[in-house]
């Protein structure tokens, strides 16, 4: 998705409500894999009314042996690539998918900040995954502000993607 605009901080509530109709209107549950969000996404997807018709479980994969305990990701992908990275993103969507059953995933996994960061993968650096049945996106962010405004920012864009893909799945 080389072409994914980035989006602001969603304060109105429209874009989850957006994903939710989305998602209703084609039948399809999601699920969440997170780490730099901690659950953020999930909780933004249940403030939405109906949210029940869609969303099953989430997961909150914060370590890496909860990323590939729960999730799947290989020991070896963590190891070569580090937790932040496409490769984590893309394995954490198609395990959360796996394990769910849910027909859409969303994976994220990045640093929120102050600390954390470095040269190669400075704070901000987010990767997000979503998997819609076997089609797998994963866009790379870098995000400026706090940890608050960083985490955020990965829901909003989280979302926006999920919005985009599942609706270019369905052309």
């Amino acid at each position: 998705m080389s072409d994914f605009k980035p989006v602001e901080i969603n304060e109105d509530g429209l874009l989850e409500e957006e994903v939710v109709a989305l998602l209703l209107k084609n039948k399809y549950t999601i699920t969440t894999a997170e780490s730099c969000t901690g659950g953020l996404i999930s909780g933004t997807i249940v403030n939405v009314s109906g949210a029940s018709d869609v969303f099953n479980e989430g997961y909150v994969t914060y370590s890496n042996e909860a990323k590939n305990r729960l999730l799947g990701v290989k020991k070896e992908t963590l190891e070569k690539f580090g937790a932040v990275s496409e490769q984590v993103a893309m394995e954490m969507a198609k395990g959360a998918l796996n394990k769910s059953n849910a027909d859409v995933a969303v994976a994220v996994t990045g640093i929120a900040g102050p600390g954390g960061g470095t040269k190669e993968k400075p704070v901000g650096l987010v990767y997000i995954g979503v998997a819609v049945k076997e089609k797998v996106s994963v866009n790379k962010f870098n995000f400026d502000g706090d940890r608050l405004t960083v985490r955020k920012l990965t829901v909003a864009n989280a979302l926006a993607m999920v919005k985009e893909c599942v609706s270019e799945y369905n052309k």
